[in-house]
């Protein structure tokens, strides 16, 4: 929960409460300033308002689901053992989370299937290959997110035990 702090005078301030974290806010803006830049640059040279829209929706897509791809890798390796209530809460939390950051992914592909459709089209790869595109780009970006945050992660693997005797 994100908060934004209102100083109405030296004794007293007020609080604005918003959900999520400004850096997600943020990188929300980001996605989609870059699919709807990309889209327009593509209708003012091509003129092609199908292929605009595809690609900037797969380029929304992608960007959006590179952060819920690292986000939900964070949520994974901070993932609690399920010794006691509390680690049972907020593994609860977590899933809550990861929940609600693939039900707007599903919901940002089916709104890029929709749009796609309602542009004006012809053929059969506009009509069936054309609505499945973003989506299927935002769930490779969700796997690339993914696998860039657990890059940045080390493991310590265990050396073998070294023989207390030599054998000779």
């Amino acid at each position: 929960m994100g908060r934004i702090v209102k100083k109405l005078s030296d004794d007293t301030s007020k609080y604005y409460w918003y959900p999520g974290e400004k850096v997600e806010w943020i990188r929300a803006v980001v996605a989609l300033a870059i699919g709807g830049g990309l889209a327009t640059l593509l209708m003012v040279i091509t003129g092609n308002s199908l292929t605009a829209v595809v690609t900037g929706c797969s380029a929304t897509l992608a960007v959006a689901g590179f952060n819920f791809g690292r986000r939900d890798a964070k949520a994974l390796a901070g993932f609690p053992d399920m010794n006691d209530k509390a680690a049972r809460r907020a593994a609860i939390t977590y899933s809550g989370r990861a929940a609600w950051r693939g039900m707007v992914q599903g919901l940002g592909a089916a709104l890029a299937a929709v749009l796609v459709l309602n542009v004006a089209h012809t053929g059969w790869m506009a009509d069936w290959v054309m609505p499945l595109l973003p989506g299927a780009v935002g769930a490779l970006g969700h796997q690339a997110g993914m696998i860039w945050d657990r890059l940045g992660t080390t493991v310590a693997v265990p050396k073998p035990a070294e023989a207390a005797t030599d054998g000779n």
